[in-house]
């Protein structure tokens, strides 16, 4: 279908990134970081929190509609027309369209460089045509075990499937059985891997808002990282390291961290009452969000709104979220693949859980939330993207 549409993807550079967690924040670090420099770039990332268009940007802004229906309409026609031949079997998935459409719009946008999230794994994942200049590996953890793996070598031997014959790559720490699977990859492959830990991280300060720290290797970077979470250090320290090894500037790589902006992760979208919105959607976000609950707001009285789709680990991630909050809604975003609110009634062990058909309804239910309340919502990005939409309107 690319070949047919001209292989736009062969007219850009790109950095592909994979992981389980961390992509998002680190594919956005990466592009301000790169927009700072001066260079016109390009991002591509999934799911969107409102609108489609948020996957496809231009210089840190979703494309416009027009020229999204555009790119959409021309890669229907050019598969309408591959079908009609016979030339493919299948229309290309919803994710495989939009990926077209991105590197059309990437290629006559005449990016300087693109950073480009995978979906789903890697080595078989739509993104995974491109010639990269680099490739970034965030933490890799359990997540899509139905279409990945049951174990962590083999859902890490899907990750590394993006490494390409010569091509730099940078890892995050990773956990103990990973590495060594990314480490065979690049060998087998002549792929020269550095890691992020090869950075030293000093004089760490963080607090509900974000973090300071500073990054030690050749030379020295003092981070400020605006995005909330003890995790956003080690996506910082590998976001920094990447774009070390592309070269940009240690101001560039300063002032591009320090202004990122990444939606619906551990995001403040209300201050009366407090409410924050993070898409903890498998086991290793809930951890995350869970230590972040813990370490900022132990005192404080914690009010969870969740929801899940069907096909995630709910029951282990409900075991480590809930135990932190004083009250759980259960409740359901507006998705046809949604996990019904009772059944994640059935599923979850709470003294104090009860359930709501929608999100409207689950906010109905914290209206009377005091000044020493604080309200999560979590789980599905899709209802945290309902929850932005309601609470964070954007202009």
């Amino acid at each position: 279908m690319l070949e047919a549409l001209g292989n736009p993807q062969d007219r850009c550079r790109f950095v592909h990134v994979a992981g389980t967690n961390g992509k998002g924040s680190t594919c956005a670090m990466i592009e301000s970081a790169l927009r700072v420099e001066g260079r016109r770039t390009g991002l591509f990332i999934s799911p969107h929190l409102s609108e489609p268009t948020e996957r496809i940007q231009i210089n840190g802004q979703p494309v416009a509609v027009p020229a999204f229906t555009e790119a959409f309409n021309r890669v229907h026609a050019a598969v309408e027309e591959l079908l009609d031949a016979g030339a493919i079997d299948l229309h290309t998935t919803y994710f495989e369209t939009v990926t077209a459409m991105a590197f059309l719009i990437f290629a006559e946008s005449q990016t300087d460089m693109v950073v480009l999230e995978t979906g789903l794994g890697g080595r078989l994942d739509a993104t995974n045509v491109v010639k990269p200049d680099l490739c970034v590996i965030t933490p890799i953890d359990f997540d899509h075990e139905a279409w990945l793996g049951r174990s962590l070598e083999a859902i890490a031997g899907e990750k590394a499937g993006i490494l390409k014959p010569g091509v730099p790559a940078i890892s995050a720490n990773q956990r103990e059985r990973v590495m060594p699977v990314l480490e065979e990859r690049a060998l087998m492959i002549s792929a020269p891997l550095t890691l992020a830990a090869t950075w030293a991280v000093s004089e760490v300060e963080i607090d509900a808002r974000g973090s300071c720290f500073t990054l030690s290797d050749k030379r020295t970077l003092r981070i400020r990282c605006p995005l909330a979470g003890e995790h956003q250090v080690e996506n910082a320290r590998t976001a920094a390291a990447a774009l070390a090894l592309l070269g940009v500037a240690s101001r560039c790589i300063e002032e591009g961290i320090a202004c990122t902006r990444w939606p619906g992760r551990l995001e403040f979208v209300s201050k009366a009452p407090e409410i924050v919105i993070d898409g903890a959607h498998n086991p290793a976000g809930a951890r995350a969000l869970a230590s972040y609950i813990e370490r900022f707001y132990s005192g404080r009285r914690v009010r969870l709104i969740y929801g899940a789709m069907r096909d995630k680990a709910v029951e282990e991630v409900c075991g480590i979220l809930f135990p932190h909050a004083q009250q759980v809604i259960a409740t359901a975003p507006d998705q046809p693949r949604a996990l019904h609110p009772q059944a994640i009634r059935q599923i979850a062990d709470h003294p104090n859980l009860c359930v709501a058909p929608g999100l409207r309804d689950a906010l109905e239910m914290v209206r009377d939330s005091g000044q020493e309340d604080v309200i999560f919502i979590t789980g599905s990005l899709y209802l945290v993207g309902e929850a932005r939409a309601l609470l964070a309107p954007q202009p």
